[in-house]
Formats: C-alpha cells, sequence, structure tokens
C-alpha cells in the first residue's frame, strides 16, 4: 500500500559540493551499517547456541549503528518520555525510511514489516539480520502472523509496527489499520500487554521543504538517500515516548488501535509538525 497523494516528494537540486558530501557521507554511513552489520552476524553466531530466540547483545549492535548514521548525517536526535519496561510492543507514525534508524536508536526492538521489504537490496539484508518479523499482505495469512506475534512477546521481544501500513509526507497520521492490534487481545498476552504509542517528528533546516523528510509514493530509496547525504546541514527528528496502553483496558483490536492513532496524532500536533490528516 502507498500513501494516496499526487504530490511529488521536493527533490533538491545538487552542486559539486552537495555530491562530495554525498560521496564522504555515503562511504562513512555505508562502512559503519556494514560493518556493524558483519559484527553482528558474528556475534549472533555465540549469541545464539546460548541464548536461542533470546538475543541480549545484538540490538546493542543495532542501537549504536543507528545512533552513529544520525551522527554522520550531522542530523539531531531529541528523544522525549519514557521507554516502556515490561513485555509490550511499540506502533508509531511512519513519515520515512529513516524512522528505522530514529526508532532503533533508543530501545531494543525488533520491526514488523511487509514480506517485500525482505527482498530490498541492503535493506532487506539489515531487517533479517536484526530481526525483523515479516509479514504478508494475505488475510489467509493472519492465524499464522498472530502466532508468530505470540511466540516472539512471549519471548520478551518488543516488537514495532507501523499501523498506517505505508510512508506519508511526515507531516500527517492517517488511519491505524487495528488488524495486528488482534495479536496482544488474545487471552494469554491480554493480562500482561502493554502498548506503547511513539510519535516521531521531523524539523527540517531552514530553506528546505516542510516534507523534506518525507519519503512516499513512487519516490525512489536511492534518491532520497542522496538526497539526505547531500543537505549541508540537517535538521532533527523529535522521537516522543507516550505512556503504555495496557491492553486489558480496551474491549477490542478497534478500539485499542483508535486509542494509540490519537495519542500519536496529538504528539505531532504537539511538535509542531502536524498539518492534516
Amino acid at each position: 500500500m502507498m500513501w494516496d497523494n499526487t504530490t511529488k516528494p521536493p527533490v533538491r537540486k545538487l552542486g559539486p559540493m552537495d555530491w562530495v558530501r554525498v560521496v564522504l557521507r555515503g562511504i562513512i554511513l555505508a562502512v559503519v551499517t556494514f560493518g556493524g552489520l558483519l559484527i553482528l552476524l558474528l556475534t549472533r553466531l555465540i549469541e545464539a547456541p546460548i541464548h536461542g530466540m533470546q538475543r541480549p547483545w545484538t540490538p546493542r549492535i543495532t542501537m549504536a549503528v543507528c545512533k552513529s548514521a544520525f551522527v554522520i548525517l550531522g542530523m539531531r536526535r531529541d528523544v522525549r518520555g519514557q521507554v516502556m519496561q515490561g513485555k509490550g510492543a511499540v506502533v508509531a507514525n511512519h513519515g520515512s525510511w529513516l524512522d528505522i534508524f530514529a526508532l532503533n536508536a533508543s530501545k531494543p526492538i525488533y520491526f514488523v514489516a511487509k514480506d517485500d521489504v525482505a527482498k530490498w537490496p541492503g535493506i532487506g539484508w539489515l531487517a533479517r539480520a536484526t530481526g525483523t518479523v515479516f509479514i504478508k499482505r494475505d488475510r489467509s495469512d493472519v492465524t499464522r502472523q498472530l502466532a508468530v506475534f505470540d511466540e516472539r512477546l512471549r519471548a520478551g521481544h518488543k516488537l514495532l509496527f507501523f499501523p498506517e501500513g505505508t510512508t506519508t509526507d511526515s507531516l500527517r497520521v492517517i488511519r491505524f489499520k487495528p488488524t495486528l492490534f488482534g495479536a496482544f487481545l488474545t487471552e494469554e498476552l491480554r493480562e500482561y500487554m502493554q502498548v506503547q504509542p511513539v510519535t516521531v517528528a521531523y524539523h527540517p533546516p531552514p530553506g528546505v521543504p516542510e516534507t523534506f523528510y518525507g519519503w512516499w509514493g513512487d519516490h525512489d530509496f536511492a534518491a532520497h538517500l542522496v538526497q539526505m547525504l547531500a543537505v549541508p546541514g540537517h535538521g532533527r527528528v523529535e522521537v516522543i515516548y507516550h505512556p503504555p496502553l495496557k491492553v486489558s483496558d480496551f474491549t477490542d483490536r478497534r478500539e485499542l488501535a483508535q486509542a494509540a492513532e490519537d495519542i500519536v496524532r496529538a504528539g505531532l500536533r504537539d511538535a509542531g509538525r502536524h498539518i492534516g490528516e
């Protein structure tokens, strides 16, 4: 699914110095990212036989790489609120591929992503190595997916998914789909499960469009990455952790999804970044 908007993402024309930044930052980012991936895979060879599905070490490597990415870009990352303790899931708005770095930098989490992400060059490798749960956009597969979620949550994994199901221009929150929230309402999980809503708000640097960090529609990933590497001075990303919702307080998945959506949207509005539905 893609967010249905005919407006094209902004593209900034690049000059010679922009391309110098693209090359220098790109090389450093690639070394850090794929060097971290190699270290993670080697660590997992030791971690897996000892801890099985548990991953007490490798998520820390992922966090370090993601924090480093913002240093390389020269982009500030501000975090507000408290990361929840105990078992639970995280839901957030989805404006850009940068969300993955912003959210991974703050806490050990495991993303839930559509299955075609596993096939993306580079990103797919990183996703598989970091324990991402891949799902099919097929209603007939929902039962199996819920069983996988149940298994991972019981193991103490904090699953993070984007209930909008698509990226936007980063300036709005669209309707949260309730389907995956059903995994938290099983008889075994609902008594102790929490769902923490998180708002990701991008503040662009002066002189660029408000939607600069948004990545949506048919905008090519490589082209957007080049834009991020080229800009001389970045803005900042704000990650706002809201108080967790107790699943036992809700009667069904739609009610839970709506509550999380309202909180995330209010967070984007409070950050001064919300312009529409």
